[in-house]
């Protein structure tokens, strides 16, 4: 008889007088029917029982049974008892687990039973072997959670697509998994979003899938476990168990970014202006055409295009006035579909696209209205320019200028720059007006080598800048301060193990939300430089850039490759004004599930009532001589202090993943 999870044994308890201790011991499993590991039953309900009332949290998605039944078991909590109505007619000569993952937790205080499960076999024998670990977010390090984990003896590369899973289980909130009662044998290890519940992975879902053919074992072992006494004192002892292998398979997941190719939004929100949003990215630009007359007339005939750099978002402006001034527009757009075979073929969708003039208020009296029509005439050939930064300016950025409809043409000898010095404005040569990313038809950059701490003044005349519609610009003037080298911080991250030039190391910095704000490529030294970073409170991570692409890449199951290694610094980075930061950081010092902090994680366990994140901790940090933490060295009093966080060695723990043989490589 086996009694699967981790069961914690406690004494019953009804509940506490009011004022005593709280209750932190989960539900105590005492008997089920079948009774767990029972060989030779085919029952068509189980029920539980433990020593307090019950419930069930999300059994719907987190409860399971493998194999995998056609129809869904109902779950139902009523007091002490959990029972499950099964169905489906069971398999003969089969062992069954009924996992519960962290469904069940005790009525009053919400208490926890994680990883409960039970097993019974409708032949003379119970299959008992494991295979467990964690799976992880690739590009996030987020622990996956509910996330499918499967694994199949059908070894084939269409197995994921074409047939069911055998064995299955749900991950934790903590992304841990455990696929129990196996048979011996040789299994492939896989885990899916399994959004349509069909246990097969289709394109458009997140999946994760182990390099090697995994075989699992078990054996008898010492091991040392510890007994804490009620005073609080410790001790241990050793005791023989069985151990399961392998029981830190590590899986990061990642989405294809598969989409199938449609027109996902289109609209015209001005006479002149065409905007095109399509469901997925493409390599290039729809092709779009204008039908008119039973004739098409590409786009680059009546209209200047601009586009994201993913091709899925289009803004098409109109410059043939015969064209805007037609109410609706017939318009093509022509991108690849596969077919039923699945080879890419031009598809062509038509769209109407429709002007409506927004209702005006008319005036009764004629005299009025005439003059309201002359201004409002007047007031659409002109437009304001909008500076794209404050006027607190970065060092190392340009100003940036944006109208709102295509530019023309600009008269720089109509554009002032000026600097203020000793109370004087003094005129300076204009530097290079260039157009901007990402949207070069309607912004321009002016950059120079700005003095740190100066005043800058850009004047810009009436109608120094037209656009492709005739109408110029008010007058424009953009007073701005531009920072002190002393106002920025820089961060020196030397990165271990060092990574050929091929496969560079590139760092990003993180701001609260996870989101990188800056990156640098590591050197052939491994040493990554950030100048020039407002103060302020970062995160860190690297990714290994297998192609040499300077971007992250996602993951393909058809080529079997897995998405790009990501680590992640596993403290905050706190950047004063006037510092230089040093830290070094071997990226496979730390276990990778205790690597990303807890301020910036996001799939965290849900916290009982009262209880405090154990992620979010109170650093202590030691202090100067001038009261600041030694965290760098400050230019303003020359201090030689470094810090590191990456120094020193840490264990993993029992619960913490492994990392993939091919990590080292």
């Amino acid at each position: 008889m086996t009694l699967l999870g981790c069961l914690v044994a406690a004494c019953a308890s009804m509940g506490r007088p009011e004022g005593g201790p709280r209750d932190y011991n989960p539900p105590v499993f005492i008997k089920s029917t079948p009774v767990p590991g029972e060989l030779n039953v085919t029952p068509t309900k189980i029920e539980l029982t433990f020593d307090e009332n019950v419930e069930l949290d999300d059994a719907f998605n987190k409860v399971i049974i493998s194999p995998v039944m056609k129809t869904t078991p109902v779950v139902r909590a009523q007091g002490k008892r959990v029972t499950v109505d099964l169905r489906d007619t069971l398999l003969p000569n089969t062992t069954y687990t009924l996992d519960f993952a962290d469904a069940i937790k005790d009525l009053n205080e919400g208490n926890i039973i994680d990883g409960f499960a039970i097993d019974f076999s409708t032949g003379g024998e119970l299959d008992t072997l494991r295979i467990s670990g964690m799976v992880f977010e690739g590009r996030t390090l987020e622990p996956a959670q509910g996330m499918t984990v499967a694994v199949t003896d059908n070894l084939s590369d269409t197995a994921l697509t074409k047939v069911p899973f055998q064995r299955i289980a749900r991950t934790n909130q903590l992304g841990q998994f455990t696929v129990r009662n196996l048979k011996p044998g040789r299994y492939r290890v896989y885990a899916i979003n399994d959004v349509n519940r069909d246990n097969l992975w289709d394109r458009s879902e997140d999946v994760a899938f182990y390099d090697l053919v995994v075989e699992p074992s078990a054996s008898r072992q010492m091991v040392t476990d510890t007994i804490i006494r009620p005073d609080g004192t410790d001790s241990t002892f050793m005791r023989e168990t069985t151990v399961y292998s392998p029981a830190d398979l590590l899986l990061t997941w990642f989405n294809e970014d598969y989409k199938p190719q449609y027109v996902k939004d289109y609209k015209r929100p001005d006479r002149r202006r065409l905007d095109l949003v399509m469901g997925a990215r493409g390599d290039s630009l729809p092709v779009i055409n204008l039908v008119k007359d039973n004739k098409s007339l590409p786009a680059g005939e009546w209209a200047l295009i601009s586009s994201n750099s993913r091709c899925d978002s289009v803004t098409m402006w109109i410059n043939d006035r015969q064209v805007y001034e037609t109410d609706s527009l017939k318009v093509s757009v022509g991108y690849m579909l596969p077919d039923s075979v699945g080879i890419p073929r031009l598809h062509t969708d038509t769209l109407l696209m429709a002007w409506r003039e927004p209702k005006k208020k008319v005036d009764k009296d004629p005299v009025k209205q005439a003059k309201a029509d002359s201004i409002a005439a007047a007031e659409a050939m002109i437009f304001n320019i909008v500076a794209r930064s404050a006027t607190s300016h970065e060092l190392k950025q340009p100003l940036v200028l944006e109208t709102p409809r295509p530019i023309l043409s600009v008269d720089t000898t109509m554009l002032h720059l000026e600097e203020l010095v000793d109370t004087v404005w003094t005129t300076l040569t204009l530097p290079p007006v260039s157009p901007a990313m990402p949207k070069p038809l309607t912004t321009r950059n002016i950059y120079r080598d700005w003095a740190p701490g100066a005043k800058y003044r850009l004047m810009i005349d009436s109608a120094a800048i037209s656009d492709i519609y005739g109408a110029v610009n008010k007058p424009f003037k953009h007073e701005f301060t531009v920072k002190k080298i002393e106002d920025y911080a820089n961060l020196r991250f030397t990165l271990s193990p060092v990574r050929p030039d091929t496969m560079p190391m590139i760092l990003e910095l993180l701001n609260g939300s996870d989101q990188p704000v800056r990156t640098a490529r590591a050197d052939a030294t491994g040493i990554a430089t950030l100048e020039l970073v407002t103060p302020g409170t970062y995160y860190a991570r690297v990714f290994i850039d297998a192609n040499n692409n300077g971007e992250w890449d996602t993951g393909s199951i058809d080529l079997k490759l897995q998405p790009e290694e990501v680590a992640y610094y596993n403290k905050k980075i706190d950047l004063r004004a006037n510092w230089d930061n040093e830290l070094t950081w071997d990226i496979y010092t730390i276990p990778l599930d205790q690597q990303k902090p807890g301020a910036i994680k996001k799939n965290k366990p849900k916290l009982k009532k009262g209880q405090k994140d154990p992620d979010v901790t109170d650093e202590d940090e030691e202090l100067d001589e001038w009261g600041e933490p030694i965290n760098g060295t400050n230019r303003g009093h020359g201090s030689k202090n470094k810090f590191s966080f990456g120094g020193g060695k840490q264990q993993s723990t029992g619960n913490s993943a492994t990392l993939r043989d091919d990590r080292r490589r």
